[in-house]
């Protein structure tokens, strides 16, 4: 199981319990190559449908970035995982996710505050890497050559990627749709080995890494 997979599936029931009842109609923006959480809804009864450069060729898919996307038919809700930090104008994406929704359409964004990703968690991560190469064995191996404490290159990266601060993402969001639920958990997980949702939360709550992971929940107004 890759670690895509490993992320899908360990937090579709913090999905699940936000959507409103099949066989609603919803959207997963920034699927992926694995259909998102598509699969998942469709088993489940919903109407979805997924959107991502990168989506799968066949089936409830629209292979175009969601802000190319025409939307025939407005959505009952919308998903956005780890989708809206390195999107390109993220004031852009959020209003047309804001017009693709009906009034009262639930908006569920799960995603990553990289600023909190200090050096206790970044150690706590390497640690537990496995041999599958992902972008944790990244961050360390350019990290290593680079010179610079953990923060400064944190911080360098992020600006060089165009990642959006968890802090706007949150604020842009409460500025267009009416917050239901903000919760903060795990993110790392899926890229480490033998290491649990369960495990990361709990180094969490014994205050030995920070929460990277933000579930922000809320409706169209």
């Amino acid at each position: 199981m890759t670690s895509a997979e490993r992320w899908l599936r360990a937090v579709w029931p913090v999905v699940r319990e936000h959507l409103p009842p099949a066989p609603a109609r919803v959207i997963d923006i920034g699927c992926g190559p694995h259909g998102g959480f598509v699969p998942f809804m469709r088993e489940s009864g919903y109407d979805a449908v997924g959107v991502d450069s990168e989506a799968p060729a066949t089936g409830p898919y629209h292979r175009v970035r969601f802000e190319e996307l025409e939307v025939q038919e407005r959505f009952d809700a919308a998903i956005a995982s780890t989708s809206l930090h390195h999107v390109t104008d993220l004031a852009l994406v959020i209003d047309g996710i804001e017009d693709a929704l009906r009034k009262g359409g639930v908006l569920i964004v799960l995603e990553w505050d990289w600023e909190a990703f200090d050096d206790e968690s970044a150690q706590w991560c390497f640690q537990r890497l496995g041999e599958e190469e992902g972008w944790l064995h990244r961050r360390r191996e350019e990290w290593a050559v680079s010179g610079q404490e953990w923060q400064p290159y944190l911080r360098d990266w992020a600006a060089g990627e165009g990642l959006h601060r968890a802090e706007d993402i949150v604020r842009l969001l409460d500025q267009r749709f009416e917050r239901r639920s903000v919760e903060r958990g795990p993110y790392a997980f899926p890229d480490l080995a033998n290491t649990t949702a369960a495990d990361e939360q709990a180094a969490i709550d014994a205050g030995e890494i920070r929460s990277t992971r933000i579930d922000w929940v809320g409706v169209s107004r």
